[in-house]
């Protein structure tokens, strides 16, 4: 039978994570209805031996044919299904009903991509957690006004992607290009925070800073006009550990922290000023939604995620870490 969904994961040695993914994908409540991809370039690990035991399909890439749109349109290629839901190889889904809730907002004709809630993990650094709670909050939004999403929990149209494959020459943001593009032509980008899943980086430091290098080489092409000077570095290197420290004082977590946040921020945005060459104007809630600190406002000291209502069940990983 034909499935409603393929699920399409990029993958480079990371045997460490993906039982864990894929056993969450298991547990889905519509499971029966999709098909799991895994376009992998070259892992030298257990990470295809891992995915074999699963029933993926298994889809090769030479290490350097590789661009993250170039590796996504291989699967997409191969994907049967109605809709192409990607996720990273180092993510977990936290409930049952995933990928259900990623697929609903379809009902909208007019929507094209869905992207949802992330999270991070005990092994994530506070910065970045303060960048999933601004980048992913906890509230949906079913027409976005502009056009940010993220690919490592994201699901589009593949009729739409037909006519718009991924751009492969780019050095990352595949995504955000993709999506500004289909927005132009008047689709509509839904996020959906009741479809969270854990997003585990365990980057050194100048992992992150090459990270960050990237995209911004990537995302000067995008918006070919957009400037970030020496200034922007400081300004909002600055900015950012102030915020970051303000709410990890207010968590009780500064005494821990304060050397990671100064770490992340610095190489972020050093990398993003090394990767940037700018010529056309970002949207200026896309500027801020990617740069700027987060505001002094505190959020509720529950979990939200322990109070979303789900219809699926919570996963419980245990024996599933590696």
């Amino acid at each position: 039978m034909k499935p409603v969904c393929s699920l399409i994961i990029r993958s480079y040695n990371e045997q460490k994570h993906i039982r864990r993914l894929l056993e969450g994908v298991k547990r889905q409540t519509i499971f029966q209805q999709i098909e799991v991809i895994l376009v992998d370039s070259g892992s030298n690990d257990d990470t295809v031996v891992i995915a074999r035991e699963y029933g993926v399909k298994i889809i090769n890439i030479r290490p350097e044919e590789f661009s993250f749109g170039r590796a996504l349109n291989r699967g997409c290629m191969a994907a049967q299904g109605e809709y192409l839901l990607f996720a990273s190889a180092h993510v977990y889904p936290l409930y049952t009903d995933w990928i259900e809730r990623m697929i609903a907002p379809f009902n909208d004709k007019n929507v094209a991509l869905v992207y949802g809630r992330q999270v991070g993990c005990e092994v994530s650094k506070y910065s970045e957690q303060q960048l999933f709670n601004k980048w992913f909050p906890s509230f949906s939004n079913y027409d976005q006004a502009i056009s940010f999403c993220n690919n490592a929990n994201c699901v589009v149209r593949k009729e739409l992607w037909e006519q718009q494959p991924y751009d492969e020459s780019l050095t990352g943001l595949e995504d955000l290009a993709w999506a500004s593009q289909i927005k132009a032509k008047n689709h509509k980008i839904a996020y959906e925070a009741l479809a969270p899943i854990v997003h585990v980086h365990e980057e050194t430091p100048s992992r992150i800073k090459n990270r960050y290098r990237r995209e911004a080489i990537a995302l000067k092409i995008i918006y070919p006009n957009e400037k970030f000077s020496f200034f922007n570095f400081v300004r909002l290197t600055i900015a950012n550990i102030f915020s970051d420290s303000f709410h990890a004082v207010h968590d009780k977590n500064f005494m821990n922290n304060f050397f990671s946040i100064v770490m992340f921020r610095y190489m972020q945005f050093w990398g993003t000023y090394l990767g940037y060459n700018q010529k056309n104007q970002i949207n200026e809630t896309l500027r801020n939604r990617l740069y700027y600190p987060n505001d002094m406002k505190r959020p509720p000291r529950h979990n939200e995620l322990t109070h979303l209502p789900p219809s699926g069940e919570r996963i419980i990983y245990s024996g599933f870490e590696g």
